[in-house]
């Protein structure tokens, strides 16, 4: 069974086979399809966008198709940035890239008291069959707090702003094994691995019906 992960990033597609380790699949990410158009993330929430790019990933390559969508939501600033986060500080003129967007931020909450720094990180996964059917989702969060400068040089995005009272450190400060065991992405990779099991997808008998866990 061939899955592609719907990504170019080594990294994140590295995770994702370790995670859904099989001997099962065959697993290729983006980078192994060169001729693929990239799919515009119209969506306006995160399980919107991992539907679309793993349904045309899918409808594209003909295999089924893993994708994800992530990021930040500030509780003050009503969600945002959301599924923005990878493009904030672009989009309100500002900068590009991780560094202006934790600029960005910082300034948009630079008069926000400690107690109402709140936020979490969300991911949602969606898996599709090769004929672009959506046929698993899976969602999960970490919930944590913005600081007032960035702590910590692992990581990447808001990691490094991202505080997690619980371990007294931010993502940035974490291992990969650390941040895998308590990362939105590893719980939602790990809620999906237990529904394609359920699902009994690796052997084809998966019924066309579509499975979501909040």
């Amino acid at each position: 069974m061939h899955i592609v992960v719907a990504t170019r990033n080594t990294g994140k597609s590295r995770e994702f086979r370790e995670m859904l380790a099989s001997d099962q699949f065959v697993w290729t990410d983006l980078s192994d399809h060169p001729q693929i158009r990239e799919v515009d993330e119209t969506g306006r929430t995160f399980c919107a966008n991992a539907s679309l790019k793993a349904s045309g990933y899918a409808l594209q390559t003909g295999h089924w198709a893993l994708a994800d969508d992530s990021g930040l939501e500030i509780d003050t600033l009503n969600g945002a940035p959301g599924v923005a986060s990878a493009r904030w500080a672009a989009l309100q003129g500002t900068g590009r890239g991780d560094a202006d967007n934790n600029s960005t931020v910082l300034r948009q909450l630079e008069s926000v008291p400690e107690d109402r720094r709140t936020a979490r990180f969300v991911c949602v996964l969606a898996l599709s069959d090769p004929k672009g059917r959506i046929l698993l989702t899976a969602r999960d969060t970490v919930e944590g707090r913005i600081l007032r400068e960035p702590r910590g040089s692992n990581g990447f995005g808001y990691d490094p702003l991202f505080f997690i009272e619980s371990l007294e450190r931010t993502t940035a400060e974490l291992s990969a094994d650390q941040k895998n065991q308590i990362s939105h992405r590893g719980k939602a990779l790990r809620r999906m691995r237990e529904l394609m099991r359920q699902a009994r997808i690796a052997e084809n008998l998966f019924q066309s019906r579509r499975r979501t866990v909040q």
